[in-house]
């Protein structure tokens, strides 16, 4: 059995972009602001414990923005899933 042996991995929530939306609040990117780097509604994206969003692109992922508040029991309820 392999075991990771370097530093803890950091943990994700995937959505698509119009569930990150939902969960858009006061104080993080706007909608259009979001729209402007890329995002769409079926765009595949990913948030971190510390509320970093990223952006699936085709070889890689981009940092567009972050959460701020209590994002997490938002993005639970959105999506129904926990960090992996």
């Amino acid at each position: 059995m392999y075991e990771e042996l370097s530093q803890p991995k950091t943990q994700f929530i995937e959505m698509l972009g119009r569930q990150l939306l939902r969960v858009v609040t006061e104080g993080g990117p706007t909608p259009a602001e979001l729209a402007r780097v890329g995002l769409k509604d079926d765009s595949i994206v990913r948030v971190n414990r510390q509320g970093d969003i990223e952006l699936r692109r085709p070889d890689r992922w981009d940092v567009i923005g972050g959460l701020i508040g209590d994002f997490e029991d938002r993005i639970k309820r959105e999506t129904g899933l926990d960090w992996v």
